[in-house]
């Protein structure tokens, strides 16, 4: 009797193997698992990128109103007629009247003795005003939130060539749009603000805009640097 032997296949009989079950499983899971931290990843970096776009609108809307630097602020009155107010002379009896200066070209310069750019610029406007006194150009000074006695220390320094006089409450100021200084403004023969300068002026800068006035030329308002505001008490 032969005794018939069946082959088998060598791994038939043997168990499943738990390690490579479990391997298998741990792949398939571990996937998820990893898409679900990708698309966290994903939405803490949208959430940021969320609270920075808010914060720059946020920035931006605060700074263009609350921010701005004040050279930046047009004058509502180029090409308007100038205010017409009554100052108290700096240091004489009396009061100046923009009105009586009609049928001259006046340089309005708001400064103070506090401001570091109207130091600068002073000899500037010295010379300019002794350049164009003979043309019909009259040079007022406005001072602008400052102590008369200070005001006049800087001119008993610094010089004087045309009447100064004092802008009280700074009434004035606010009618022109000044926030900040050294600004200086033209008014036409009619009256009319035609120009301005934002920042500390120099020669050059007088002169061309001057110059295009006396010419009948429409002259063009010039920014030369930043402003200063009256320190705070």
């Amino acid at each position: 009797m032969t005794n018939t032997q069946t082959d088998k296949h060598p791994s038939a009989d043997k168990p499943d193997d738990p390690s490579r079950e479990h391997g298998t499983n741990a792949k398939r899971g571990a996937q998820p698992a990893a898409r679900r931290g990708a698309e966290k990843r994903w939405g803490r970096w949208l959430a940021m990128l969320s609270i920075v776009c808010l914060v720059l609108v946020v920035g931006v809307a605060f700074g263009s109103r609350f921010g701005k630097d004040p050279r930046l602020v047009e004058s509502p009155l180029i090409g308007r007629p100038s205010p017409q107010a009554v100052l108290p002379y700096l240091e004489q009896e009396g009061e100046l009247s923009l009105s009586d200066l009609r049928g001259e070209i006046v340089v309005l310069n708001f400064w103070a003795s506090w401001c570091v750019g109207c130091r600068f610029e002073h000899d500037d406007l010295l010379a300019a005003a002794n350049a164009y006194q003979e043309k019909g150009v009259q040079f007022i000074g406005v001072v602008f939130q400052d102590e008369r006695d200070d005001a006049i220390a800087f001119l008993d320094e610094l010089g004087r060539a045309y009447p100064n006089v004092v802008d009280t409450g700074s009434r004035l100021g606010i009618e022109f749009g000044v926030y900040g200084i050294p600004e200086t403004f033209f008014i036409d023969r009619e009256g009319t603000v035609v120009a301005k300068i934002s920042g500390e002026t120099n020669v050059t800068a007088l002169s061309s805009i001057l110059d295009d006035m006396l010419a009948g030329r429409s002259p063009r308002s010039i920014e030369t640097g930043p402003l200063q505001e009256a320190p705070s008490d």
